[in-house]
């Protein structure tokens, strides 16, 4: 089997190690020295208090966990003489959308102009995954195979429970907000890239799209590069999540790749199926139930099962055995959210005030983003 070359995109919030608070605008010096550590990987994002780490390719998950682990350690080691952290999660549940300022930057500034509101309320931050698909290969009929197992990335990777200082009522508001956008959510049904690119190109020709990277779907083709890029996970504080919600997009993609008719069974009920699983990822995450096959619903555990079953093989040829045990002890000791919930709750059972029960959500952000 093919051995897919990949890459990982993280996105962090800066974040004031005295009051917990997201950072509005870091001062240059800060960037500066973020620069520094990464190189050509930083990359900035639509805030100030946002940046991204956009990894080199990789061929093998030994050399991303380490470049991770590094990246993460240079970057947090670059920010500490400035008396800042870095959160790792797909909201920061102390960050005030109102206090968040733009990166001034053309393209950000088009997407402040153009959507409004929408992009001053998105702080948020996600995990994406890049995965190669080759040429000879219709990226589009792989998209079509590899969707309706996304929802079950998305459980796994919850971590934007509180919104605006409070529970939001989802495991992941991250992706509730998203649909706020426009293709932001669930790609329409397209047969294979070509009739993609003539939706692309309409959408360019009237001037809804200036580039066909504002096609922002959960899973999309690159406009720049020959890979499927997931885009709907939450970034993930802890970077073995994050490694391992890779590590099963890139054995979907390569699984998908090698079949001879890959997305043949992808039609407009599947769809309708997975929109229906993904409200159910981000509202209830991993305790969720999932439309699965002829049977109707069932548990995360045995949706997962079913993965290892189906992909058992590849995820070998991939030379990743141990990826299913530890998707399953995500299941079982609980997604970002769960521990976020988990710690918000604790503190407001005492008689302490909902800003001390989102402070210590803080720390135990910050803590799992820094064990590197």
């Amino acid at each position: 089997m093919a051995q897919p070359r990949f890459g990982i995109e993280e996105e962090y919030f800066f974040t004031d190690l005295t009051t917990r608070r997201m950072v509005g605008s870091p001062e240059p010096r800060v960037i500066k020295a973020c620069r520094a550590a990464l190189g050509s990987a930083f990359a900035t994002e639509m805030f100030q208090g946002q940046i991204e780490v956009a990894s080199p390719i990789f061929s093998d998950f030994i050399e991303a966990e380490d470049y991770l682990r590094n990246a993460r350690a240079r970057l947090i080691n670059a920010v500490q003489p400035f008396a800042l952290g870095l959160l790792c999660a797909g909201s920061h549940p102390l960050a005030d959308w109102r206090e968040q300022l733009a990166t001034d930057e053309a393209h950000f500034q088009h997407l402040f102009k153009t959507y409004g509101h929408v992009a001053r309320r998105s702080v948020l931050c996600g995990l994406h995954v890049h995965v190669e698909v080759t040429a000879s290969v219709d990226r589009v009929r792989v998209m079509n195979e590899v969707l309706p197992w996304t929802p079950l990335l998305l459980a796994l990777s919850c971590s934007s429970p509180l919104w605006d200082g409070a529970d939001s009522g989802f495991m992941s508001y991250r992706q509730t907000y998203c649909d706020q956008w426009p293709r932001m959510g669930i790609a329409p049904l397209f047969a294979d890239q070509h009739e993609y690119d003539e939706y692309v190109a309409q959408l360019t020709r009237i001037g809804a799209i200036t580039q066909p990277c504002e096609c922002w779907w959960g899973v999309r083709p690159a406009a720049r590069f020959p890979t499927i890029e997931l885009r709907m996970t939450d970034a993930c504080p802890r970077v073995e999540d994050a490694l391992a919600l890779a590590a099963f997009f890139r054995i979907l993609v390569a699984h998908a790749s090698a079949q001879a008719r890959p997305g043949s069974t992808y039609d407009p009920t599947a769809r309708a199926i997975l929109e229906e699983n993904r409200w159910r990822a981000k509202r209830w995450g991993i305790h969720g139930r999932f439309i699965v096959g002829v049977d109707g619903a069932c548990r995360i555990e045995q949706w997962l099962a079913l993965a290892e079953q189906r992909f058992g093989e590849t995820a070998h040829a991939l030379h990743l055995p141990a990826l299913f045990p530890r998707l399953r002890e995500i299941i079982a000791k609980g997604s970002s959210a769960d521990r976020q919930l988990a710690a918000f709750d604790q503190v407001l059972q005492q008689p302490r005030s909902k800003r001390s029960a989102l402070f210590h959500v803080a720390d135990l952000l910050l803590e799992e983003t820094a064990a590197v």
